[in-house]
């Protein structure tokens, strides 16, 4: 007789699945069907229906932001993919398991500070006009050099690319230490054996070893550039003119800023099938250490 399955499970899940639906699935399906209105909070809404689309298309931010977002996300990506996993890799090297994990704790350390704690410290600490940077241009002699960097146009962006440099911190040297520390002590030592030390190992063993947590971080740095934008809204409002403005930021001014929700939603949902799409391709492109390994077996 075959045995019923049990009900406990499924009962366990339900709470949950009912919250993710009310706070995320459900806003969802509003802001979609909001997207096809002229809708002003307080007001009332208009059918319009792919209006709002349509005016998103002529928008004069549409190609800076959209220019901008993919420098950010360019930028974030050669980010992600280097320092944390150079310096998750020399501390994998290190001898000593008691200073693996003091160097771990280390890198660590940062992500107590509040993100918009880091924005203020690198607004008034080094872009200021007498902080860090330009303070280290007087020294040297170049005070020609030395200018606003968060106001000119021509370095506005880039202050904001440069902002937690020099990258080596965060949760991303654990994501990649973990991979390191998966790599079987065999496989170390077959490529020993073959010749294959220092950066040769590293590229011909590790990275390709590693790819699982690339791929993972790759689609968090994807869909966290798309979606973000509290950087550009503390720094610059999206100023100097639309220099620094992404898609996020001119749709959280359209819906809380010009109350214009529907025209707000429409960029949202714009948003929505770009991250689903570059996802689908990452998924379906970006071949995983396990899928590699089953390749080579």
């Amino acid at each position: 007789m075959k045995p019923r399955p049990s009900l406990t499970p499924y009962a366990m899940l339900a709470p949950t699945f009912l919250l993710l639906a009310v706070f995320s699935l459900v806003p969802f399906v509003w802001a979609f069907a909001t997207s096809f209105y002229e809708y002003e909070v307080g007001g009332a809404s208009r059918y319009v229906g792919f209006a709002n689309y349509v005016e998103y298309l002529h928008d004069p931010t549409l190609a800076i932001s959209f220019l901008n977002l993919g420098i950010l996300t360019l930028f974030g990506l050669a980010v992600v993919v280097t320092a944390p996993l150079i310096v998750a890799r020399l501390i994998f090297s290190l001898q000593s398991e008691r200073a693996r994990y003091l160097y771990r704790v280390m890198f660590l350390i940062p992500i107590v500070v509040p993100g918009v704690a880091g924005l203020m410290i690198w607004q008034g600490m080094v872009y200021n006009d007498m902080g860090f940077l330009n303070e280290l241009l007087r020294l040297a002699g170049r005070d020609d050099l030395t200018r606003g960097w968060l106001t000119d146009p021509r370095t506005a962006l880039w202050a904001i690319l440069f902002i937690g440099f020099p990258f080596a911190g965060g949760i991303n040297i654990l994501i990649y230490y973990a991979g390191l520390a998966g790599i079987s002590e065999s496989v170390h030592e077959a490529a020993e054996l073959d010749g294959a030390r220092g950066i040769r190992k590293f590229w011909k063993v590790d990275v390709p070893l590693v790819m699982s947590q690339v791929k993972l971080l790759t689609i968090l740095t994807v869909i966290g550039s798309v979606q973000g934008f509290e950087g550009m809204f503390i720094l610059t409002r999206g100023g100097p003119g639309f220099r620094t403005m992404v898609p996020g930021l001119w749709m959280y001014m359209n819906a809380f800023t010009f109350q214009r929700m529907g025209y707000a939603c429409a960029i949202g949902v714009i948003l929505f099938l770009l991250i689903l799409g570059m996802t689908i391709l990452n998924m379906r492109y970006f071949r995983s250490s396990e899928e590699l390994a089953g390749e080579t077996g």
